[in-house]
């Protein structure tokens, strides 16, 4: 009877053995699955465990300023742990779109967009949307679109500068005006800043616009033409000429040239390029615009980090694209002459004072 107890207790022991260890296993079972759903939150967690990544889909790398816009904006990215990969289109549309497409495959945390054509880079911010990824604006406005910020400098200000700046050479005359593309929204505005100082005179009498034209794709080769075109129409009469930017005013002054008439006809510029600079020095521009392009791509750099950290975004200033109230970060510009370029741009070190007077005995 002793025995047949004994037998009885040993299974009971071992069944109460089986028990706790299936319990047991079944316990740390569930607390693994438990966990599973963190890990998984974390790596598809876009910022999280990796290094920030900025797209920049630029129009043109052709032209100096631009160069400089993507290696200050790289380098800035870097500085604060980010990679920024760069595309240019060279102002093909189709191309802009395909680029910013692969950099959105990429899984890119942030897409900065310089535009080609202010309307067709809407797509791309749909685009960037639809993968979750936040679009800031850089330079150039992209209109009807839900953009999510847009940096520049104040492009109306541009404009009025560089119309005042030749006004008050000329107060009176046969004006000339060499827009940028009517693509580009930003050459809009200049336009729209230059006629707030021009209309009024118009209305007087004091100033006659004998020739306006837009220069498609801003191609200096185009201005060249339009140029070519306004003083041949005027019989070379003309007083005063405003250009949207140096590589305009360059295509410009070519043209001056071969009539005899750079340095004598005043000519308006944008983006402070060391060849414009240089013509300021020489006599042949009358002036350029002085905006910090290390400034724009070191806040467009910050803000696009900011943006993908969650951070909040201080902005001055809103900008109705046609679609919404973009909220905006405006930069102010500064006007360069001869008389100010030692205190702008070389003070700045924006260009060295011996490649900006290269040609010019001091």
């Amino acid at each position: 009877m002793r025995e047949k107890w004994r037998k009885k207790f040993i299974l009971y022991l071992f069944l109460i053995s089986l028990f706790a260890l299936t319990a047991c296993t079944t316990n740390n079972t569930t607390k693994e699955m438990a966990r599973e759903p963190k890990v998984k939150t974390e790596t598809t967690n876009r910022n999280k465990g990796k290094k920030i990544t900025i797209g920049f889909s630029m129009d043109t790398l052709r032209e100096e300023r631009w160069l400089r816009d993507r290696d200050f904006l790289v380098a800035k990215g870097e500085e604060l742990g980010a990679e920024v990969f760069v595309e240019a289109a060279e102002g093909d549309d189709a191309l802009q779109i395909a680029q910013a497409e692969a950099l959105i495959s990429q899984g890119v945390d942030v897409l900065i967009v310089v535009p080609h054509n202010a309307d067709t880079a809407a797509a791309v911010v749909e685009k960037a949307h639809a993968a979750g990824i936040k679009v800031i604006a850089y330079d150039r406005l992209i209109t009807n679109s839900d953009i999510d910020l847009y940096i520049s400098f104040d492009s109306i200000l541009i404009g009025e500068l560089q119309a005042k700046t030749v006004v008050a050479q000329v107060p009176k005359g046969k004006f000339v005006l060499i827009e940028g593309a009517d693509t580009d929204y930003t050459a809009q505005l200049y336009k729209q800043g230059q006629m707030n100082v021009l209309q009024p005179l118009i209305d007087r009498g004091d100033i006659e616009i004998v020739y306006d034209q837009w220069t498609e794709d801003w191609n200096p080769a185009v201005a060249l033409a339009n140029v070519e075109r306004a003083l041949k129409v005027n019989n070379n009469q003309i007083d005063a000429i405003i250009a949207a930017n140096d590589a305009t005013a360059g295509a410009a002054i070519q043209a001056l040239k071969v009539q005899n008439l750079a340095g004598k006809i005043p000519v308006s510029g944008l983006d402070a390029e060391l060849a414009g600079c240089q013509r300021i020095v020489e006599g042949t521009q009358l002036m350029t615009i002085y905006t910090s392009i290390k400034d724009m791509a070191d806040t467009a750099a910050e803000a696009a980090v900011k943006i993908a950290k969650g951070e909040k975004i201080t902005t001055n200033s809103t900008e109705n694209n046609g679609k919404i109230n973009v909220p905006t970060i405006l930069l102010e510009p500064i006007v360069v002459t001869k008389d100010t370029i030692g205190e702008t741009v070389i003070a700045k070190g924006f260009h060295r004072q011996e490649d900006v007077y290269k040609n010019v005995k001091q």
